[in-house]
Formats: structure tokens, C-alpha cells, sequence
């Protein structure tokens, strides 16, 4: 098991990381919360990991606190939320949003994350609402500040990231087209776009 990866960020194209660990590079997947506290590139990262296998493939996913790993594998243990729906909600809602929208039963909240849909919505405040009230009363999941620095089109960037975080390529260009075009940072684009469009 790989729980913790130390290494010099090379390169960042959300979701994906790449991670140089003694000249091995480590391909990593992250949620976008993960992602707008990452240093620079070229700078030491410390990324709290969780490695999965399976028959075709082993893959590992990258989070920059504990919480935000802890909430990921509960809420990859809810039937029917794999790994990829799990970061799209990590990256859709703040931890406290989540635990609100559970504990409240905020299904059409809920339905507003890229690949949930009633169902799924109706089976997340069932099957976490119990956990995550628990998790919240002992402050397991707590909000971080937002620190990145953009080397590439922040725009471009900003709709790339919607797209692999599921939203439909027209879905993610009309929202970022909404967007102040003075706007010269993708996180803060991606987060006011992902704001818009879960309204």
C-alpha cells in the first residue's frame, strides 16, 4: 500500500499529477480541491495517497490533507461510487457543503455533480448521512485555503478541468464564456464556474 508520495510536482493538468519521487515519476489523480493548494511546478509536494488495484490497472489518486483522503474512502465504499464520481464531488463541494447537503437531504444539491443523478443522490444521503454527521461532530473534514500558481491559458485550462471532471464540453465552455474575461487564475475560474452551474 502507498499512503504518502514525497516528490518534486512536474506536472499539473487536472486532474492528473505527475509526481517525481527519485526519478521515478508517479501518475496521480486529484480533486480539484487538492489541486488549488498545490505549490508551483518544480516545487517538493506531500501528497496523503490511496493506492487501488485492479485486474487491469493500478491506480493512484493524490489528496493534500488527511480529510480530504478519509472522505474520499467513504465515499468510495457507497454502492455505486467509484473512484472518478468520488473526486468529481470532492472537487464539486467543499466537505462541509457535502456533510450539509446529506444531513439535510439536499437531493437536487446533490444531482448537480457531473455523473449523479436521483438515485445516486437519494443513495449518498442514505448510506453517508450517519458517517458524515459523525465525521463533522468529531471536525474530521476542515476547509483550506486556496494557493496556486498558473503556468498555462487559465481558460483553456478552467474547461479542461470541467470536462474531465465530467461536465459535457459544451456544458464547460458556456460556463467559463460566463466567466469575467479578466480573469487570469484557472482555479478561481473553475471554482466560480463548478459555483455557477451547481446553482
Amino acid at each position: 500500500m502507498i499512503g504518502r508520495i514525497v516528490g518534486t510536482l512536474v506536472e499539473k493538468s487536472p486532474p492528473e499529477l505527475l509526481v517525481d519521487v527519485g526519478g521515478i515519476g508517479y501518475e496521480i489523480m486529484a480533486s480539484m480541491s487538492t489541486i488549488y493548494e498545490l505549490p508551483a511546478i518544480g516545487q517538493s509536494v506531500i501528497l496523503h495517497t490511496h493506492f487501488q488495484v485492479k485486474e487491469d490497472a493500478h491506480s493512484l489518486y493524490g489528496f493534500i490533507t488527511k480529510d480530504e483522503r478519509a472522505l474520499f474512502r467513504i465515499l468510495i465504499k457507497v454502492n455505486g461510487i467509484g473512484p472518478k464520481m468520488a473526486l468529481s464531488v470532492l472537487s464539486s463541494m467543499s466537505p462541509s457543503e457535502l456533510i450539509l447537503a446529506v444531513q439535510e437531504s439536499q437531493v437536487d444539491s446533490l444531482t448537480k455533480i457531473p455523473g449523479v443523478g436521483k438515485r445516486t443522490a437519494e443513495r449518498l444521503v442514505v448510506e453517508l448521512r450517519d458517517k458524515l454527521g459523525h465525521a463533522a461532530k468529531q471536525d474530521l473534514f476542515t476547509e483550506r485555503a486556496v494557493v496556486v500558481q498558473v503556468q498555462t491559458d487559465p481558460r483553456q485550462e478552467a474547461e479542461a478541468a470541467l470536462i474531465a471532471l465530467g461536465y459535457k464540453p459544451q456544458e464547460a465552455a458556456r460556463a467559463i464564456a460566463k466567466l469575467p474575461k479578466d480573469e487570469s487564475n484557472s482555479e478561481t475560474l473553475i471554482r466560480a464556474a463548478l459555483k455557477s452551474m451547481l446553482k
